[in-house]
């Protein structure tokens, strides 16, 4: 789908430096595809907030122990 954008003239300038001219149209999707995947993350990140409990988990004392048992336990764990 061909848009129409308007983008300041110093980084167009930058972007075709970077790419060439031919190359502006492939490197802004890539940009603009890895910021709307970064906001989806950030997004999803913020709605996660206060889903877990803060407190009566088994890490709650020691989460170094924790951790260390967990991965001992772990029938994969190499080592």
């Amino acid at each position: 789908m061909r848009v129409h954008i308007s983008l300041d003239e110093d980084l167009v300038r930058e972007i075709d430096e970077l790419t060439g001219p031919r190359g502006r149209s492939a490197f802004i999707e890539e940009a603009v595809r890895r910021a709307v995947d970064q906001e989806r993350r950030w997004r999803l990140m913020r709605s996660a907030i206060g889903s877990i409990a803060d407190e009566g988990h088994p890490w709650d004392e020691d989460v170094a122990r924790w951790v260390h048992d967990s991965r001992r336990a772990d029938e994969r764990r190499v080592g």
